[in-house]
């Protein structure tokens, strides 16, 4: 079998698995990273990796539109709840079967609260196990932490990382977490949005493929790839 991974631009992806239909951190509206528009995104599952405004984005709006679970910690799942959703709660170190795949949170390093101001719970990442077995690691906006290379052990297909500096990793780091993980591809992303987050992505892609054995896939916004 095959999935479709899109980088939106930022920190919101999407993916595609036997039909089934996922967006990560739903942010449209006010992204100078993307030209999608979020009246566009038909989805089955939201996964919101934490409560800032640049990831919970346009969630509650696609939600309720298309009638998509939202799938995020206890406390992002209540608040989006209270919004009208159907939602499915987690939390770190737990995992659940869905149509799509199991998925586990993740630990991240982070800050989270919603746009109201209310709390979000801790932050987190995803880690999906696909039906043919492989698996996906959503790290979500952290920085680099040592029990990453657990993380590792699993065995990861694709591993996803952000690059941007100041609020997460920044290449540095990323890189370090690279040879922790030990991904077969990874895809940077939450850069170049704004330009106190402004890094070269190709430059980057060079480093880690001369000190590891992982394929890195530079992607512009809004385009897809296939595995």
């Amino acid at each position: 079998m095959s999935y479709t991974f899109t980088f939106f631009g930022h920190g919101t992806l999407g993916l595609e698995i036997q039909g089934h239909k996922i967006i990560i951190d739903p942010f449209f509206t006010n992204n100078p990273a993307t030209t999608t528009k979020p009246e566009e995104i038909d989805t089955d599952f939201l996964l919101i990796t934490h409560g800032h405004g640049d990831h919970v984005g346009d969630a509650v709006e696609i939600a309720l539109r298309t009638g998509a679970k939202v799938i995020a910690n206890a406390e992002i799942a209540s608040w989006f709840s209270e919004k009208g959703a159907e939602v499915h709660s987690q939390h770190i170190g737990g995992g659940h079967d869905y149509p799509f795949g199991y998925v586990k949170l993740t630990q991240a390093i982070h800050g989270s609260s919603m746009p109201d101001g209310s709390y979000g719970g801790m932050p987190g990442g995803f880690l999906i196990t696909i039906p043919d077995g492989r698996k996906i690691y959503m790290a979500g906006d952290t920085g680099l932490f040592a029990s990453m290379s657990l993380i590792g052990e699993e065995g990861i297909h694709l591993a996803v990382l952000p690059i941007g500096d100041n609020y997460t990793m920044g290449p540095d780091d990323a890189l370090r977490a690279v040879k922790l993980i030990k991904p077969e591809f990874v895809v940077p992303v939450h850069y170049n949005t704004w330009d106190l987050i402004t890094q070269d992505p190709a430059a980057w892609k060079k480093r880690v493929e001369a000190e590891t054995d992982t394929i890195v896939h530079v992607l512009q916004p809004d385009t897809s790839i296939d595995f």
